[in-house]
């Protein structure tokens, strides 16, 4: 009988250590990923004009003109998302570039700013691309 109640109370000494080591691992996680996030803002801010940071915040995207094409804007979305090529005021086709790793949204902002911006080249042959079927005006 003794024995059976020394298990019991090892085994329930051992779920409550277990959960709060998970949840150890949790609160861990969150503070580094909302460092992470906290720095990728301010490296956003950094970035874009305040006129940019006002149209993201405000619109939920970002217009980056085409350094090569006139009249083109990538519609980058302040979330996850596709990457919107808008040339004339209608849809042309959307990008799919994303990080192999996980990284705060406002990093990938930041990312295909760069990259637009720095090479658009690469950037346009790196994207999938998906053609939408017809090309319809612009009015998001």
């Amino acid at each position: 009988m003794k024995v059976e109640l020394l298990v019991s109370v090892e085994l329930a000494i051992l779920v409550v250590l277990s959960f709060v080591l998970i949840l150890g691992l949790f609160v861990n996680s969150y503070l580094k990923s909302s460092e992470a996030a906290q720095r990728a803002d301010e490296l956003l801010r950094s970035v874009l004009s305040s006129d940019q940071y006002d149209q993201l915040m405000r619109n939920g995207y970002l217009d980056i003109k085409s350094p090569s094409v006139p009249g083109c804007i990538y519609r980058v979305p302040r979330a996850q998302g596709q990457v919107k090529v808008i040339e004339q005021g209608k849809l042309k086709k959307k990008l799919c570039l994303q990080p192999l790793e996980l990284v705060p949204e406002a990093d990938i902002v930041v990312m295909h700013k760069l990259m637009i911006e720095a090479d658009e080249k690469t950037y346009l042959q790196t994207a999938n691309t998906f053609t939408p079927i017809t090309s319809s005006s612009w009015d998001d």
